[in-house]
This record gives structure tokens, C-alpha cells and sequence, in this order.
């Protein structure tokens, strides 16, 4: 029989699990109850920050990833940067409907956990989103 241990806060918001297997995690709440701090029992970490729209306009974890976003006054994403140097402009139309997305040149690196190594090419697009 599996047995589970949940923790709630004073807003019900799941802030400690286990599992039967040992495994479980650990989260911290901002006062919107967004998740600011996330931690597994093997040590993997996830942070996050919040505008007051409660966009995540930060996040970091502890394998190294990490990125930033920007939001207009309408919550569309407008902007996107990663540790990587990889970043996206959005444009909207009057009806909040992205037409224009435009990336930077960047280095892609990816990170293979299992063998810890990372592979790397580099990328460069503009395109624009029309009506089918």
C-alpha cells in the first residue's frame, strides 16, 4: 500500500509531498500564491519570480538554466532571454494576436545531465505569423 504525506499552508497551497519511495518535494509561496521556490529530494531546485500579474518573469534552477521574460500591460509576452543569449521579441496585434515573433542569434547549448556534457550550434530566424 503506497502511503503519501501532503502539507498545505494557511491558503491550501501543497507546500511539502512524499511518496512511499521516500521521494517527495518541497515548495515556498509567494503572497499571490505563486510557487517562488521548488525543491525535490534529490537536491534538483527551481526559483521563480512574479510581476504583480503574476507572470513568471524569472526563472533559475540548479542544473544552471535560467531565464528571464518581460510582459506588456495586457500580459503578452514581449521579451525572452535564457542564460544561453537566445531571445525572443513578440509583437501583437490590436487584438492581442501575435503576429511577429523575431529571434536573436544565439549559441544553443545543450546539457546532457547523464553523461555531463554539453553540445552546442548556433541559430538565427525571423518569422511572422499569418492566417491560414
Amino acid at each position: 500500500m503506497s502511503k503519501e504525506i501532503k502539507e498545505f499552508d494557511e491558503n491550501n497551497n501543497l507546500i511539502y509531498y512524499k511518496n512511499s519511495d521516500g521521494s517527495g518535494y518541497w515548495k515556498k509561496y509567494d503572497e499571490n500564491n505563486n510557487c517562488i521556490h521548488y525543491k525535490s529530494s534529490d537536491d534538483f531546485e527551481i526559483w521563480s519570480e512574479y510581476d504583480e500579474n503574476n507572470n513568471e518573469i524569472y526563472h533559475k534552477n540548479s542544473d544552471g538554466w535560467e531565464y528571464w521574460q518581460e510582459f506588456d500591460k495586457n500580459n503578452n509576452l514581449i521579451h525572452y532571454k535564457n542564460i544561453n543569449g537566445y531571445e525572443n521579441w513578440y509583437k501583437y496585434d490590436e487584438n492581442n494576436k501575435c503576429i511577429e515573433i523575431t529571434e536573436k542569434e544565439y549559441k544553443e547549448i545543450e546539457y546532457n545531465k547523464e553523461i555531463k556534457e554539453y553540445n552546442s550550434r548556433t541559430k538565427c530566424s525571423r518569422f511572422e505569423l499569418m492566417e491560414i
